[in-house]
């Protein structure tokens, strides 16, 4: 028996490659702390950035209480 054929509708590794050129084109001539900076924006501005600042918050008060 064999499975039937799907038709890809999505290409994921295009998609990734897309991506990651658009970021080293808007990244381009960056420090490394205006990179950090850049990236963390759009985090907290992205559809996961309520999410992205709970994480960060939380990470940032484990850091605290422990003292680093």
């Amino acid at each position: 028996m064999s499975r039937p054929t799907v038709k890809k509708t999505f290409d994921c590794l295009a998609f990734k490659d897309q991506a990651q050129a658009r970021l080293i084109e808007e990244t381009r001539g960056m420090t490394a702390e205006q990179e950090i900076a850049y990236l963390t924006r759009k985090a907290e501005e992205g559809p996961l950035g309520e999410w992205w600042k709970k994480v960060k918050k939380a990470t940032d008060s484990r850091r605290a209480s422990a003292g680093t």
